[in-house]
């Protein structure tokens, strides 16, 4: 807890169990509620965080990276969390950010917080394959002309967010698979929401999620597609229900039908 708001961290997991352990352990002690969402893994991911003493959440069939924040983030808002952050439980980002990523949110200066593996160079050095570097570097100068912005990264996986900030945005309206990201950045900034970035290191290895060059490819055309979808929509020129802000009330459906108890 910081100046009395409560700190949720929110684990997507998919076959996260050779690293889970290690990474709850090293959550700081300001994080009053951790969640756990397995997207029905093949190992023991939900059984070991239930042991570690995680509330967790299995979803009864693999839907999706997307459709996995959404619980995500509804289980923390329904648990009355006032800041969330999203750690991936494969340690590729230090969980020991999570305290400066909360407090810049709990500021009021900042709605949405990234952990830019890019900002202090270190993406290279943590073994950031150089096609996945240079694709990072081509689709955020891209996006950051056409947005308007000026992030260092829009790809990263650890975010911090406001209760506000996912209260708002039409999360339901976004993709099931990994672009499920970029679209909420990009939803950020329609919406006029403050985003802050801070400096990460990153590890690659084995254990590491990681999607594959074809997945990879996939995910930067659905990059070109928001970049171009918010862009249209904005203009005036097509409808895009994820960047419509009378739309937001889709945000508080209850998807308790891909849900098993805690």
């Amino acid at each position: 807890m910081i100046n009395g708001k409560k700190i949720a961290v929110v684990m997507p997991a998919y076959n996260a169990a050779k690293t889970l352990e290690q990474t709850v352990r090293e959550l700081p002690e300001i994080v009053d509620i951790k969640i756990l969402v397995d997207d029905s893994s093949k190992d023991t991911t939900a059984q070991l965080s239930k042991e570690l003493g995680v509330m967790t959440f299995r979803h009864d069939n693999n839907y999706g990276y997307g459709r996995n924040q959404q619980t995500c983030y509804r289980e923390a808002l329904a648990a009355g969390a006032d800041i969330v952050v999203m750690v991936h439980p494969d340690y590729q980002y230090t969980p020991l950010l999570v305290s400066a990523m909360a407090g810049m949110v709990e500021s009021g200066v900042y709605d949405m917080v990234l952990a830019s593996r890019i900002l202090g160079g270190g993406a290279l050095r943590g073994g950031m394959p150089m096609y996945k570097y240079i694709f990072n570097r081509c689709l955020t100068a891209f996006q950051n002309i056409f947005l308007g912005v000026k992030l260092s990264e829009y790809h990263t996986g650890y975010r911090a967010f406001s209760r506000q900030l996912l209260q708002t945005l039409p999360l339901l309206e976004n993709s099931d698979d990994f672009v499920f990201d970029n679209q909420m950045i990009a939803q950020a900034v329609m919406f006029d929401f403050q985003i802050g970035e801070i400096s990460c290191p990153t590890k690659y290895f084995a254990e590491a999620s990681s999607i594959n060059f074809k997945r990879s490819v996939e995910y930067g055309l659905g990059v070109l597609a928001t970049t171009f979808s918010y862009v249209a929509h904005k203009m005036g020129l097509v409808h895009v229900p994820r960047f419509d802000k009378t739309g937001r009330k889709v945000n508080q459906q209850y998807y308790s039908q891909v849900v098993q108890g805690s």
